[in-house]
């Protein structure tokens, strides 16, 4: 079989599906901010809109009758079986804030890993341990020494940051399933005052995830710390699962487009049972069932991190305080 057995560093690009250019601004995240009037139900859409662009076309790179295969991370591979590759240690250190999911959403993340089993069986699964969503990455794949100087230039600034969020609550609702050849993630949208929780208001959803990405953006480049992020895209989400295996995709040395195609099938069919279950119904007064939203910094601040991280791994500098 011909597979496209990329590394995780370099399988796909990080397009953006929003419509926005960041090319003017000298704060990326300004620029949807601008562009969507600070309008969160705008903000939302454009959101909604990059990942339901990004899935269908993913969905007709999978299906297409010339598809090669899933990209098979050789680097998670070989930190996974070991006899790849004895003695292999991953050589990218980074440095990044990220935002722990609470118990509640790593409870829907572990059932719908559940679900993607059944047309996956071989799929690299997040340790629920490991989730995180990236708020803001300072850089990537550098030396240690590169990273631990970048660490001694931003701590300063770090307690600032990790604690950001216990007075900046930004909500994030609308779990969705988001794939391509090499991963799957689960993400979310800005919440624009749908079902407020009890004691939240619609004025408190006008800071959003992504005015809380420009905020740090902002206070790192104010540390005289660069930000060589490898994305800006308006996307929220958690990677929840990787390839590092074809055998499941391959039939007789070739793809086999059904079960491929069993794979698309039951992402959608997810997608649709969290629609159903985990989203806000326009007019109803209930509130959204358990693990179908996030206020950020829910039980656990930003964690500041550092070192081999790409999966979930690296050392914490420093956890901020959780509400």
């Amino acid at each position: 079989m011909t597979s496209n057995n990329n590394a995780a560093s370099g399988a796909n690009l990080y397009e953006d599906h929003s419509g926005v250019s960041t090319a003017a601004f000298n704060n990326p995240y300004d620029a949807l901010i601008e562009v969507s009037n600070n309008d969160t139900k705008e903000l939302q859409a454009r959101y909604d809109t990059h990942r339901t662009t990004r899935n269908g076309q993913q969905k007709g790179k999978l299906l297409d009758a010339n598809f090669q295969g899933v990209n098979i991370d050789q680097i998670l591979l070989r930190l996974h079986d070991k006899t790849v590759q004895p003695g292999f240690v991953d050589p990218r250190f980074c440095l990044v804030f990220w935002a722990r999911p609470p118990q509640k959403v790593k409870a829907l993340i572990g059932k719908v890993q559940q679900k993607l089993l059944t047309a996956a069986p071989n799929l690299w699964l997040m340790p629920q341990d490991n989730l995180h969503m990236t708020a803001l990455e300072i850089t990537h794949s550098r030396t240690e020494p590169e990273i631990l100087s970048l660490v001694e230039t931003i701590k300063p600034s770090i307690p600032t940051i990790m604690n950001y969020t216990h007075a900046h609550r930004a909500r994030l609702i609308k779990p969705m399933i988001g794939f391509d050849a090499s991963a799957l993630a689960l993400s979310f949208v800005p919440a624009a005052g749908e079902s407020l929780p009890n004691g939240r208001t619609e004025a408190d959803d006008a800071f959003t995830y992504h005015h809380l990405r420009r905020d740090l953006y902002g206070i790192c480049e104010n540390a005289d710390v660069k930000v060589e992020s490898r994305y800006v895209v308006p996307s929220s989400h958690l990677t929840i699962g990787r390839f590092i295996s074809t055998c499941h995709f391959e039939k007789e040395g070739k793809v086999d487009a059904e079960r491929v195609k069993k794979l698309v099938e039951t992402i959608e069919e997810v997608n649709e049972w969290l629609k159903r279950e985990y989203w806000p119904v326009e007019g109803a007064e209930r509130q959204v069932k358990e693990g179908g939203e996030w206020i950020v910094g829910e039980e656990k601040g930003l964690d500041a991190r550092w070192g081999r991280l790409w999966y979930g791994d690296g050392e914490t500098i420093e956890l901020g305080k959780g509400f």
